[in-house]
């Protein structure tokens, strides 16, 4: 007919003897399940202000220290084995993070950084029909993993942004499969202590998966450890997340790991993606290990300029601003006054620093900020003060 077909359609004519004449059929393309629709897809941090120049990015919670130079020269080192499939057992990476962590190598699972390892948990464990709880402002990933494999997700009120173990447990059904607790809690900061989280999994049905995702476990204190690894060696229904993207400074590879009971580990094995972690990636985050002197000085930074940015926004209450207490290396900035988070984040923007605003996880009167480096974290301060015309 010269007409060119809708897109994603096509026109079927019918001949044949059992054919109606000049009778056609629309078919449409492929439609994804309706969970699929459902999804919002992840955001990531900006990279760029929005006339694309790249300046102090305090988005994504990077290391503003940079990666050790012992896991840099690793990763270096295996340039010219571009051609090789990694070891996708991960064998010396897995005895690695065991000797770190005194672990057995056989219950450790791998994945492009611990975003993978969770989507794993959730295809492995969780399907249509099944519930799985999240807290309200938990981290963005656990809604997109859960709506994936066409579970419902669910969110437990939260206690002032930080995890209430009383409202996870008062969601639970006999539908529930997974909970996903992050702790520290991103885009929050906030910390669950080891009673809460143990009394969080003596409420769970063992046929509950209980995820920690302790993204940002290596900044915490020695003393705040929340009990979660120990949990993950001994019960039948705990996986703990890790990450060589932050403190190891590694993002750029995407380097994840969980522990968790065998059968479980077992289980995730089996939808694991192949060759999940290139060959440098293993032997950079190996060397990362190794260099405790780079974690503890990143540790130590984040520490100090944390703790200095938590009070500098805390002389903008005047202005309407409120500092979250963080346990990471992030701070959640809140913003109750004349200036908003939006007009805030379009203001740091033109004067620089790049910077996390999250309305679409419910924080349009937030802003994530990045611990950065001194110059970055003084200049940020000075440059929000300036916006929202905060007075001592």
């Amino acid at each position: 007919s010269g007409q060119s077909l809708l897109p994603n359609e096509t026109i079927l004519k019918l001949t044949g003897p059992n054919a109606t004449p000049r009778a056609a059929r629309i078919m449409t393309g492929p439609q994804p399940k309706e969970w699929i629709n459902a999804i919002h897809p992840y955001v990531p941090g900006r990279s760029t202000t929005s006339d694309g120049v790249r300046v102090a990015k305090l988005s994504s919670n990077e290391n503003p220290l940079g990666t050790s130079d012992k896991a840099r020269a690793a990763f270096a080192a295996q340039a010219g084995r571009l051609e090789r499939y990694p070891d996708g057992g991960a064998l010396a990476l897995r005895e690695a993070l065991a000797a770190r962590h005194d672990l057995d190598p056989a219950r450790i699972i791998y994945g492009t950084g611990s975003d993978e390892v969770l989507h794993q948990a959730a295809g492995a464990f969780a399907g249509p029909g099944d519930e799985a709880i999240y807290v309200r402002y938990g981290f963005a990933v656990y809604e997109i993993a859960i709506r994936r494999v066409g579970a419902t997700p669910v969110i437990a009120p939260d206690k002032d942004y930080a995890t209430d173990v009383d409202a996870v447990l008062a969601a639970l059904t006999e539908r529930t499969r997974i909970v996903f607790i992050a702790n520290p809690n991103n885009p929050t900061g906030t910390y669950t202590a080891r009673d809460e989280i143990a009394r969080l999994h003596a409420g769970l049905p063992e046929n509950v998966l209980l995820v920690l995702d302790q993204a940002y476990a290596e900044y915490l204190d020695e003393d705040e450890d929340d009990g979660g690894m120990a949990l993950a060696m001994s019960a039948p229904n705990v996986l703990v997340t890790r990450t060589f993207s932050k403190i190891y400074g590694l993002a750029a590879e995407r380097i994840g790991w969980g522990y968790a009971a065998a059968p479980i580990v077992d289980a995730m094995h089996r939808i694991r993606l192949p060759f999940n972690v290139t060959i440098a990636g293993q032997n950079a985050a190996i060397a990362a290990l190794g260099d405790e002197e780079f974690v503890a000085k990143s540790r130590a930074h984040n520490a100090q300029w944390r703790g200095w940015l938590t009070d500098e926004v805390g002389k903008m209450g005047n202005a309407g601003l409120r500092a979250i207490e963080s346990k990471a290396n992030f701070l959640l900035a809140l913003f109750n006054g004349a200036v908003t988070a939006e007009i805030a984040y379009q203001g740091l923007m033109e004067r620089g620093f790049i910077v996390r605003w999250l309305p679409n996880q419910g924080l349009a009167n937030g802003l994530r900020i990045t611990i950065g480096t001194e110059a970055e974290t003084r200049g940020l301060a000075a440059a929000l003060r300036d916006i929202v015309g905060a007075t001592d």
